[in-house]
């Protein structure tokens, strides 16, 4: 993967499916695993279920400086990245 794929959703939506490779920190984590996620390899793709979480943390984390971009909901992320 040329990028890490953060999903942004509950523990529990994650473990009901998933993007292979993701990785799951729930969105009101993000902000306080902030340290951890910049240390992640460039660029970020969020996603959620819908886009509404994913693009509240790609806001946030475009506007700490941070390389990323909403990738919408999981399943099309998994449709892109495994289609």
């Amino acid at each position: 993967m040329e990028f890490t794929l953060i999903d942004v959703r509950t523990r529990e939506e994650f473990a009901g499916g998933n993007v292979a490779g993701s990785i799951n920190i729930p969105l009101n984590e993000v902000v306080e695993r902030e340290d951890e996620i910049r240390d992640m390899k460039q660029p970020l793709v969020f996603c959620c279920l819908s886009g509404g979480r994913s693009g509240q943390a790609t806001q946030y984390f475009k506007s700490r400086g941070i390389e990323c971009e909403n990738g919408g909901g999981w399943m099309e992320v998994n449709n892109r990245v495994n289609g």
